[in-house]
């Protein structure tokens, strides 16, 4: 997660907030077809953050529907679930992988604030990024794979998958700052209230645990692993802004991709 959105156009007023703050999260988050925004600031940006699980939602559905054709072909659990995470990564454009490998390559180069934000900058993926890409990747694949095998568990992962976008808003929350003066991380940093963050997180846990029992999972597991990502990423996020003084577009990926692998883990318990 690394381009910036544009500056607001002149003129451009508060009746076009909802469409384009909509348009700048599907056009960014995900591959669906999206007019550009008219205008982006504050409270657009804002928006966008807040909305990533329900701009996320038809492609998760879509893959991990893909997966459960996978499955009931008799395909291996872990087939279906590569296959899905695979088609995830395509509607993503990988952006929140991309993001997970830079973010970690560098907080391994250096202790160095400056190196470290200049290793994410270049982009190139290093060996402390890819073997992060390997393992998120199989333990997401393993842990989808188990949740297909069930009747209804596709439309249960997909819910997970969109409901871990949440982890934007707690990275764009008031009071968490750039690290840099520019990229997507500055033009969104501190654009979501307290408020809309604890009403993100709510909604997201009310979402989660209502589809769970829906499809026959155990509300209380459900709760847990929306929990249990809500506080993966608090910890990971003040582990980041304390190494780089703040977040940036990877590190948004990261936390994005921090909150799949959680949830989707205690999903399988």
């Amino acid at each position: 997660m690394t381009d910036q959105p544009s500056k607001s156009r002149p003129g451009a007023g508060p009746g076009v907030l909802p469409r384009d703050g909509f348009a700048l999260a599907a056009g960014t988050l995900t591959i669906l077809p999206t007019p550009a925004p008219t205008a982006v600031n504050t409270r657009v940006a804002g928006l966008a953050m807040i909305v990533g699980p329900l701009v996320m939602a038809p492609v998760a559905l879509v893959a991990c529907l893909i997966g459960h054709l996978v499955a009931a072909a008799g395909a291996p659990p872990l087939a279906a679930g590569l296959v899905t995470i695979g088609m995830l990564l395509i509607g993503t454009r990988a952006i929140h992988a991309d993001g997970l490998a830079d973010t970690v390559d560098g907080l391994g180069a250096s202790w160095d604030r400056e190196r470290a934000l200049d290793v994410m900058r270049r982009g190139d993926v290093g060996p402390m990024g890819a073997v992060a890409l390997v393992v998120v990747t199989m333990l997401q694949a393993v842990c989808m794979g188990a949740i297909l095998e069930n009747p209804h568990g596709w439309v249960w992962a997909a819910v997970l998958v969109a409901a871990s976008r949440s982890a934007l808003a707690t990275g764009t929350r008031r009071g968490v700052p750039a690290a840099r003066p520019e990229g997507l991380g500055e033009a969104v940093a501190g654009a979501v209230s307290w408020l809309r963050w604890g009403v993100t997180w709510l909604v997201t846990a009310a979402v989660v645990v209502a589809s769970g029992w829906a499809v026959g999972q155990s509300p209380v597991i459900a709760g847990v692993a929306v929990l249990s990502a809500a506080v993966a990423v608090e910890v990971f996020l003040a582990f980041v802004v304390r190494r780089l003084g703040g977040i940036t577009g990877d590190v948004l990926g990261a936390l994005v991709e921090t909150a799949a692998t959680v949830s989707l883990l205690v999903a399988t318990c």
